[in-house]
């Protein structure tokens, strides 16, 4: 169990509280990342009001950052401890039907289809005073460690920039994405 420093939205309408949390470590296809860098988008805020249905509370914010792996679960092999990656708020199993067609993002493992409030085995890896601290997304952010299923986690190149490529996890994609493919500029 790894203590480290998070931004926990204990309820509803409350401002972030930065707290102390216990981050377990990765079990079975997970990875356990230490982020070096995060961006903030406007759908954070909107999960700090209380706008997504599905969202529980206490959780840990954030869906865009980048980091270095830190450890992994059993059975994971596309990436090992020092290996810089970006979480992704959109997983990628690589073997969905929506995956395996180039016209289509949403995973079947996404959000659009179960709740990712905590990890797919239905348990959360974070805790703070005692309680359990939700995942937001999967990804989490906003916390110093967090632990994400290995195929919401993309392996970057080791040069990669982590302060500017942490952008990649949503802030860009979704505006070049918007542009060129909803705009078509």
């Amino acid at each position: 169990v790894i203590r480290c420093r998070a931004a926990v939205a204990w309820a509803p309408g409350k401002p972030l509280s930065v707290e102390e949390v216990e981050v377990a470590p990765p079990k079975a296809g997970e990875v356990r990342i230490k982020i070096v860098a995060t961006g903030i988008c406007r759908t954070d805020e909107h999960l700090m009001q209380g706008c997504f249905p599905d969202a529980e509370f206490p959780v840990i914010p954030g869906h865009e950052g980048a980091g270095i792996v830190e450890s992994v679960g059993e059975g994971v092999t596309s990436m090992k401890p020092g290996d810089k990656v970006i979480p992704l708020c959109l997983p990628q199993c690589g073997e969905c039907s929506f995956c395996l067609n180039p016209e289509s993002n949403f995973c079947q493992k996404s959000h659009i289809s179960e709740p990712q409030n905590l990890l797919p085995d239905k348990t959360s890896r974070f805790t703070c005073k005692g309680k359990q601290i939700h995942h937001f997304l999967w990804i989490s952010t906003f916390a110093e460690y967090t632990v994400v299923p290995e195929y919401a986690v993309a392996k970057i190149d080791a040069a990669a920039p982590l302060d500017k490529v942490c952008l990649f996890g949503c802030g860009f994609s979704t505006g070049y994405g918007a542009a060129i493919n909803t705009a078509k500029v």
